[in-house]
């Protein structure tokens, strides 16, 4: 019997797209169509690639110009007139400041020499109009997409032991918590090779922790995602904002799991069952950068061009892994792929392998 894929084309739930800056002041259009498929994004993470600059998050529920940094800890900003200011049918539009640059590189720091920046915009469609969402002790606004498997929640913490709803009907294999409204708090990571006591931060090189009181010592479940009694820099502290990012596995479109490094040029392969359009790779047991891979920055093998969630580095090139048609492959014998060393992974499809060709 043949497979049918809930999500058959990629295209239409993930997107990484590429443009150059303006400068113009005034809102410049992206379109992620590829080969006339497009959508409506939920998330919007935005990077310059050829300066350093902040890694910009918006998205749908928290709305236009509401930015999130990843390597910061700060609190939400509104960068209006600027940042990311509509969510569009086939993207999303973009307004530089008159200096030409793009607000995550004006406003929020970096550089800009003249030359119009380079950008990429990673994208993932959600559900659309956020509803209220009962499922957890905390009620929460979801927009939840449960063919593509992600939703877009946010909350308001209550510094008890506490559970939220986030409307995909599956369990997630992926959770993001970060604080709206308090500067100083850490961006809070749940992957599903990690305990329930376990946690990563996105915005630093750290190592796995453990504590009970960030996912409360529970692992997600098919309603909500847990969280514990916290304070201060937490995933729940009393009367502070907060957005949480989820994702599903979804068959044929993304894959969330572990793997060991070999220490070999001729790495780890590892099957996700559909070519990578965007790779997520953390190592767990040591200090190591987050990195980000896509085939809009990298169409061809070997894939070089990283960047880091949690710096401003611009696109720094290492001959690292290969894209392939069900999967990917470590080719360094260092770049994340250290002998015996553990790392995470996130994946999201440019084809299921039924449809998928070789690069």
């Amino acid at each position: 019997m043949a497979t049918t894929f809930a999500v058959p084309d990629g295209r239409v739930a993930m997107a990484a797209t590429l443009w150059t800056g303006t400068g113009a002041g005034s809102p410049q259009n992206i379109s992620n169509a590829v080969n006339t498929v497009s959508f409506q994004p939920g998330l919007v993470w935005v990077k310059a690639r050829n300066a350093t600059g902040n890694h910009a998050v918006t998205d749908s529920v928290r709305g236009a110009y509401l930015q999130l940094i990843t390597q910061l800890t700060n609190a939400e900003a509104n960068y209006s007139p600027y940042g990311v200011t509509a969510f569009n049918s086939n993207g999303f539009s973009v307004n530089d400041d008159n200096s030409g640059n793009y607000s995550v590189n004006g406003a929020a720091g970096g550089t800009y020499s003249g030359t119009p920046p380079n950008y990429v915009g990673w994208q993932w469609k959600a559900g659309g109009t956020a509803a209220n969402n009962t499922s957890g002790t905390i009620t929460s606004s979801v927009s939840a997409n449960t063919t593509t498997g992600f939703s877009v929640v946010t909350y308001t913490g209550t510094g008890a032991n506490a559970t939220v709803g986030h409307g995909l009907g599956v369990a997630p294999s992926m959770v993001i918590v970060k604080s709206r409204s308090s500067a100083g708090t850490d961006w809070w990571v749940w992957q599903t090779a990690l305990a329930g006591t376990d946690y990563l931060q996105l915005d630093s090189v750290a190592a796995r922790g453990t504590a009970a009181n960030v996912w409360n010592s529970t692992t997600p479940s098919l309603t909500v995602f847990s969280l514990g009694a916290t304070a201060g820099n937490g995933s729940n502290s009393s009367g502070q904002n907060y957005v949480a990012y989820c994702w599903a596995p979804i068959a044929g479109y993304s894959a969330f799991g572990s793997y060991t490094g070999n220490g070999s040029a001729d790495g780890p392969f590892i099957y996700t069952g559909f070519r990578p359009r965007w790779l997520m790779i953390k190592r767990t047991d040591a200090v190591q950068s987050w990195a980000v891979w896509d085939t809009a920055r990298d169409p061809i093998n070997v894939a070089s061009l990283q960047l880091y969630p949690n710096l401003t580095t611009a696109d720094t090139s290492y001959l690292t892994l290969d894209m392939l048609s069900n999967g990917f492959k470590s080719r360094s014998a260092t770049e994340y792929n250290t002998s015996a060393a553990t790392y995470i992974y996130a994946a999201f499809a440019e084809n299921p392998l039924k449809y998928a060709n070789a690069r």
